[in-house]
């Protein structure tokens, strides 16, 4: 049984061959002209399949899924690869649970759906409400309304880091015939692996911790039904949803690399929750790995790396800009996941209800103890600045 790192540096490698690179470079070509019958061929036109694309898809599988068949689909972003399953499995008539408290753009996703004659519920993430959501008590009430087809779930959420119990809801689920896909983007599959806790799909922005750079978009599903994956892969080809093989190259490359990342993230994540646990002026302190978070049990059970995202809140928007506008080592911006600290004031947006106050950071793979340090001399900074009333950040 090989470890998280080992099979990270040889996940979808081909064989190894004298005088060839590991990884062999991107195939650009748009279209294959082969001799022979195509019919025989194993790739032909770019839209439809591209062995970049292939040996990515092994490495996700590998990871997404150790020790099991599976299979994985690429896309070029997260959202067409959470397009592909919502509104490439779902038909008029059936029935989803969202979570309400997840990725902000599911909501414009639920206005697409519904305009197509598929029902959407929401639940927020954790406790039983998406529990009790696969079940409503007006089931009745219409035809049909109480048999869902889908279930998604976002664990950790996406900003609030909240978890769900991938496990007892996908038994639920099935027990109800509904299909389960987990939104594995914050975790990544070292992190988390929904497929053995029970999920059909698990489905992931890749341009976030996956790829871990900040240079490349990409998304991609992976399950173990080979019929489901056809289905995406259908999907994909006849709306045109495909990656770029430079892309795929890229993001290839950097998983040798993931396992590296994804721990230094997770410790400096946790110095940084402990930074800020000293301030008086935080509250609503959310990170999965503190044993004191609500979410810490659930999270214990079902997550093998906590992920490198803080959320917490401070007093106003005036304050957390001075905050934001007082870090030194972590930028502010957006996305998550990267090599390089971020954060942000979420209510930027507007498309998260979160306080104006509330930030989310992203811990990037700096040294724990010169991150930790920027966080709280820029907390002392913004304190002093609230303090003395001085003029506010721009």
């Amino acid at each position: 049984m090989t470890g998280d790192g080992t099979r990270a540096v040889r996940a979808g490698l081909p064989a190894a061959e004298p005088y060839q690179p590991p990884l062999p470079g991107p195939v650009l070509a748009a279209h294959f002209h082969l001799p022979g019958d195509p019919a025989d061929a194993p790739y032909g036109y770019g839209r439809e399949g591209n062995p970049t694309w292939t040996a990515l898809e092994r490495a996700v599988a590998e990871l997404e899924s150790p020790g099991h068949e599976a299979h994985a689909v690429v896309f070029p972003s997260g959202m067409a690869a959470a397009s592909a399953v919502l509104t490439g499995l779902l038909r008029p008539g059936d029935t989803t649970v969202l979570p309400s408290d997840g990725y902000q753009l599911l909501p414009r996703v639920r206005e697409r759906l519904e305009t197509t004659g598929v029902r959407v519920r929401t639940a927020p993430t954790g406790g039983d409400a998406q529990l009790d959501a696969l079940s409503p008590r007006d089931a009745l009430a219409a035809p049909g309304a109480g048999d869902v087809r889908l279930l998604w779930l976002e664990t950790p959420s996406n900003p609030g880091l909240d978890v769900c119990d991938i496990r007892r809801l996908a038994e639920a689920a099935h027990a109800r015939g509904a299909l389960v896909a987990v939104d594995n983007s914050l975790a990544t599959p070292l992190g988390q692996r929904p497929l053995d806790l029970g999920a059909d799909l698990s489905v992931a922005s890749g341009t976030k911790a996956f790829s871990g750079h900040g240079d490349v978009l990409l998304g991609y599903v992976a399950c173990r039904d080979a019929q489901l994956a056809g289905e995406i892969r259908r999907w994909r080809t006849q709306t045109g949803a495909i990656l770029g093989p430079m892309e795929a190259w890229l993001a290839h490359r950097g998983l040798a690399t993931l396992h590296l990342r994804v721990d230094r993230q997770q410790t400096n994540a946790l110095a940084v929750a402990a930074a800020l646990a000293e301030a008086p002026e935080v509250t609503g302190l959310r990170y999965p790995g503190l044993p004191g978070d609500p979410a810490h049990a659930v999270a214990a059970r079902q997550m093998r790396r906590f992920g490198g995202v803080v959320s917490f809140v401070l007093p106003d928007r005036d304050h957390a800009e001075r905050f934001l506008a007082a870090l030194r080592l972590v930028d502010d911006a957006t996305s998550f996941g990267g090599v390089r600290s971020t954060a942000e004031r979420r209510g930027r947006w507007g498309g998260d209800a979160v306080p104006e106050g509330f930030v989310r950071l992203s811990a990037g793979v700096e040294d724990p103890e010169d991150l930790a340090a920027d966080v709280r001399q820029a907390l002392g900074v913004a304190r002093a600045e609230v303090s003395r009333g001085a003029p506010g950040a721009t």
